[in-house]
């Protein structure tokens, strides 16, 4: 037997000389009659049936061979925090997987929910299962930028008899930040999170403070309550890789919270994962090999959400270059019910959750389903939809279901 290492997705499998087997990504691989041959050209020949003819002698797909037990680590701790977290909460699984998959790609989440399905309860019990620190901002009207990002006092040296002036952290400095309610506080003070989100630091009288690692800022609205609420502007929204919606239980699952809160019940969480732990589990994340045809699948999704210019009618104009047969035209429940679609960062968040979600179910390998579970979280608060759409009560969800019947499947993607 001859060991073939895949360069799809860094898999090694035992060949027969002279035979092929089937890799776990779905590319075939093949073995020389004399096993002393150079397996490398075999891998070059593997790359170019999946990349295409003509690029094998491009950079290949990065090996992530001593990675792949650390794959497999990862997908049996996320196992074990599914079930710390089965402890505290009922029910909510496609919830708990999105949050999960935000993390471990670096992102951030806002919640979006009515009162009362333990959005709190939920990210309190992920940060100690994974065994973060955590700090709970109540967002209010009158909060100050300085109350969450700390803020420089006068102290006096008692041996010295100096004043100086000395920082106090404020709750923005934990691994896990809860921002409740965000939309009750003023675009002042949410605009403090920006530079946090993004630049994982905070800069107080001209100093950068560097902000702990991983952070997250794991944020929660409530979409019923207008009065006295300051909706988050597009900008800081795009900076959100997931609007999460937490939807009510079902009949089971209500009984079952009724039945264990009304108990003498108390959850222990055990801690799963330390932050070393989930540092290195998010560059694993980033390693995964991507197949062009599922990138520029991932890139549809987003690109067919703008609305492209129409020509009036009888307008005179240049005649328009051929559009390539692989390119959709943006259909016209875009152009009727959209504003504003969603920008590049949308498509960058789709991948990166899609490699996420591939390796918290054990695969080396992203599919085009991937996409397809990720689609609705990323998009949903990326797409503004007009009056025309709220009139006929479309929303962005219903936006998202309708283009991915309409983005054709990939003849590349397996049944």
């Amino acid at each position: 037997m001859t060991k073939i290492r895949c360069k799809n997705c860094g898999l090694s499998v035992q060949v027969p000389p002279g035979g092929s087997r089937l890799c776990g990504c779905g590319n075939w691989l093949s073995a020389p009659q004399d096993e002393s041959a150079e397996v490398d050209q075999l891998e070059e020949a593997a790359v170019a049936q999946v990349v295409g003819p003509g690029t094998a002698g491009t950079e290949a797909w990065p090996r992530i061979d001593g990675d792949l037990s650390a794959i497999e680590r990862l997908n049996d701790g996320y196992r074990r925090i599914r079930k710390e977290m089965a402890k505290a909460i009922v029910g909510q699984e496609r919830v708990l997987e999105e949050l999960l998959i935000a993390i471990f790609a670096r992102g951030n989440c806002l919640l979006t929910g009515v009162p009362g399905l333990a959005k709190t309860l939920m990210i309190r019990t992920l940060a100690d299962s994974l065994s973060l620190s955590f700090s709970r901002i109540q967002f209010t009207p009158d909060l100050m930028p300085s109350d969450i990002t700390g803020t420089e006092v006068l102290q006096e040296d008692k041996t010295t008899g100096q004043r100086l002036f000395k920082f106090l952290h404020g709750p923005l400095f934990a691994n896990v930040v809860l921002a409740d309610e965000i939309n009750r506080t003023p675009p002042k003070t949410q605009a403090a999170l920006l530079e946090a989100m993004q630049e994982k630091q905070v800069t107080i009288g001209g100093t950068k403070n560097k902000l702990p690692d991983p952070f997250f800022v794991l944020a929660t609205q409530n979409p019923i309550e207008q009065e006295g609420t300051y909706p988050l502007p597009e900008a800081q929204q795009d900076r959100f890789m997931f609007n999460i919606f937490v939807d009510y239980p079902d009949e089971e699952e209500e009984f079952k919270i009724v039945e264990m809160t009304t108990a003498t019940h108390a959850a222990m969480i055990d801690r799963v994962l330390s932050a070393t732990d989930i540092l290195e589990m998010q560059d694993i994340v980033r390693k995964v090999p991507v197949a062009p045809y599922v990138i520029r699948y991932a890139m549809k999704f987003a690109r067919l959400t703008r609305k492209g210019s129409r020509l009036a009618k009888g307008a005179q104009a240049e005649p328009a270059a051929p559009r390539p047969k692989d390119q959709l035209e943006v259909p016209d429940f875009i152009r009727d019910n959209v504003t504003w679609g969603a920008g590049p960062r949308a498509s960058q968040f789709l991948i990166l959750a899609a490699k996420a979600r591939a390796v918290l179910h054990g695969r080396y390998y992203v599919s085009c389903e991937d996409v397809r579970s990720v689609a609705a979280p990323v998009l949903r608060h990326r797409i503004i939809t007009n009056f025309n759409a709220e009139a006929e009560g479309i929303k962005p969800d219903d936006i998202v279901r309708m283009l991915t019947k309409y983005i054709p499947r990939d003849p590349n993607e397996k049944a």
